[in-house]
């Protein structure tokens, strides 16, 4: 390949082994998401913006200037998945759960009222999105919130700031937990999600 045929967007590597969220997610499920859901966003993406004004434009970028164009749906929606998608795998880590670093916690109670009161948000908050989509914990202001969003959108487009998101489209948990999505997302909170990831998001 010549270097004038370099793809803009890479997939960004995993940050751990494919293997290191089994049993909560296998590496069946990892090798699809990652591999083949993931990587199409990006492959698609390079191909919509070849030789357009997005081309060399970073993900968030492009996420801004095509939201809510009609005539930039393809491009939104591969940009922001791709977005989507590398933050969902920060989001999580093997090993996770358990409590927020100081800072974060005290935020989340000051908002919630407790840990556990977050967490129950953010799983009814996953259950409620109806089809495909995310749960999002943003940073609004002063004030930790959950957000949803469907399909490809992301809490960027308004202005809110992301701490961390758990996908539920079907291709993130099906292989695994067939239609119990609700078993998959309290797994995902219990012993995946990254505290830190978010921790570091606050800013």
């Amino acid at each position: 390949m010549s270097d004038d045929k370099i793809e803009t967007h890479v997939l960004p590597s995993l940050p751990y082994k494919d293997d290191a969220l089994d049993p909560v997610i296998s590496a069946r499920t990892i090798s699809f998401h990652y591999g083949k859901h993931h990587k199409g966003y990006v492959d698609n993406l390079n191909k919509l913006v070849a030789g357009t004004k997005f081309a060399n434009l970073p993900l968030e970028k492009i996420i801004a200037e095509t939201t809510g164009k009609a005539d930039k749906t393809a491009i939104f929606n591969n940009a922001a998945q791709a977005w989507n998608h590398a933050f969902y795998w920060r989001s999580l880590r093997p090993k996770g759960g358990g409590e927020p670093p100081a800072v974060l916690k005290q935020k989340i109670e000051a908002s919630f009222g407790s840990l556990d009161a977050c967490k129950k948000e953010l799983a009814t908050m996953a259950m409620a999105q109806f089809g495909s989509g995310w749960a999002w914990l943003v940073l609004d202001g002063d004030k930790i919130k959950i957000v949803k969003t469907g399909n490809a959108d992301t809490p960027m487009t308004t202005g809110i700031k992301p701490l961390l998101t758990i996908d539920v489209w079907e291709h993130a948990y099906y292989l695994d937990y067939q239609n119990q999505r609700a078993v998959y997302v309290d797994a995902v909170l219990d012993k995946l999600i990254n505290w830190d990831f978010a921790a570091e998001n606050l800013g």
